[in-house]
């Protein structure tokens, strides 16, 4: 089905495996953004005192592609640092994703935004 939907194989590996989705107990940042769709991310990230994102999760209230698009996002950004992390931006989540219909291309936008707030506040010292 999601194959007839418009998703590509990668995207659709992503929402199946669900492989970076829960939380990180003593998370070093949690941030949580709702997207226009109503979709809801919170984001959890643990960095080092290098400030490299050693791991990262996401709880998600949302479609295959939210999920997709929030996975993919965790492999464009762990083992980065939080400066490098800041610079993912849609096009490089299209990208790994290979294709998703194009009606669901905000979710992208909220993995992004969700995982960008995170880095933002964590940077801040809003935890």
């Amino acid at each position: 089905m999601l194959t007839e939907a418009g998703y590509a194989d990668p995207a659709i590996n992503y929402y199946l495996e669900k492989k970076y989705m829960g939380h990180i107990e003593n998370a070093d940042q949690v941030s949580e953004k709702v997207g226009s769709c109503g979709d809801i991310m919170k984001v959890y990230l643990k960095v080092d005192e290098s400030k490299i994102i050693e791991d990262v999760r996401y709880e998600i209230t949302g479609c295959a592609g939210a999920i997709s698009a929030a996975m993919a996002a965790v492999e464009l950004v762990k083992g980065k640092t939080l400066d490098n992390a800041l610079k993912i931006n849609d096009g490089d989540i299209f990208k790994v994703l290979e294709n998703i219909p194009e009606k669901k291309h905000h979710c992208i936008q909220l993995a992004v935004k969700t995982m960008h707030l995170g880095i933002e506040e964590l940077l801040s010292g809003k935890n």
